[in-house]
């Protein structure tokens, strides 16, 4: 068994045990999503996921978490973070604290000034944010670092990773290069708001995801709203396909059907009907002008096309 992968508590031998380890931690995934894990696994690269929102790209890192049982350490990107917010801090605070204890106790006087400048930056003042907490954990495991939605950095932010996934290490000026000893399983993902430089791109194995189909989209359901009955999470696939089908401004994901599943399931409704699903519209589709373009379309049609498709 090679030795990182034992580590990492991640050993799979094929795309088929990919598959059924993420199906045992209530994730579904098709054969090209877990083929693409399965290789991240094998070759210690990250793992790139790209496509609509809602599709389930952050739900991989939290099954490969529990998979693993290593925690999930996630950087959640935003415009204009930097490296103080993805990778450390000094604790000025705690900084001052000291440097006035030193004052009081007498210590200052004798001490010179790289000494007490020293003891500044010692590593109990520093803030490990989610980067250096990945590169750096001493539990004994290796974490999951979940990257998200890197497409809302900006250029400069990208630049930085780029450089710190290239040998997973970050250079802190008062302390040095802290390198990982074993690299943290990565995966980045992007909703595509704008195009992540192909840069990044090489230094990571891709995959873009896609909606599920109608089959898995019902297995799906099922898993995750175990409470809901066979027909109605047919139906509420069958539905929520129809949808990203209407031109939406922000079609439904594997969430949203989950959702619509476990509300109309919670009012009792073991059938779609259009009155439920006109008061149920807003746990699926969540902007206004999506709502009238659906309601445009025909609410009575679609309940009907799929409840004969879905089973009544």
């Amino acid at each position: 068994m090679d030795q990182t992968a034992s580590q990492i508590g991640l050993s799979p031998s094929s795309v088929d045990e990919v598959v059924k380890k993420l199906g045992a931690n209530d994730y579904l995934a098709d054969e090209g999503l877990a083929t693409a894990i399965f290789l991240a696994i094998q070759l210690r690269r990250p793992l790139f996921l790209e496509g609509e929102a809602g599709v389930g790209k952050t739900e991989v890192a939290k099954a490969l978490s529990r998979w693993s049982g290593a925690r999930m350490i996630r950087l959640q990107c935003y415009e204009g973070i930097d490296s103080a917010q993805a990778v450390y801090e000094w604790d000025y605070a705690r900084q001052l604290l000291h440097l006035r204890t030193a004052e009081a106790t007498g210590a200052a006087t004798g001490a010179n000034t790289d000494e007490l400048e020293a003891a500044l930056y010692d590593p109990r003042f520093l803030i490990r944010r989610p980067l250096l907490d990945a590169l750096s954990s001493t539990d004994g495991t290796v974490p999951v670092l979940l990257i998200d939605e890197v497409d809302r950095a900006d250029d400069e932010f990208e630049a930085f990773l780029l450089e710190a996934l290239s040998d997973f290490s970050v250079t802190i000026p008062e302390i040095g290069t802290i390198q990982a000893e074993t690299p943290p399983i990565v995966v980045l993902t992007s909703n595509r708001t704008r195009d992540v430089h192909d840069a990044l791109k090489r230094r990571c194995l891709y995959h873009w995801v896609e909606h599920p189909d109608f089959d898995r989209e019902v297995s799906i359901v099922k898993l995750r709203a175990p409470g809901v009955g066979d027909p109605l999470a047919r139906q509420v696939a069958a539905a929520t396909e129809a949808m990203r089908g209407y031109g939406l401004y922000k079609p439904p994901g594997v969430a949203e059907s989950i959702d619509w599943a476990l509300s109309l399931a919670a009012l009792g409704r073991e059938s779609l009907d259009e009155k439920s699903v006109r008061a149920t519209l807003g746990t699926v589709l969540k902007y206004r002008e999506d709502q009238e373009r659906v309601s445009q379309k025909g609410l009575e049609e679609m309940v009907r096309n799929a409840v004969l498709r879905g089973g009544s």
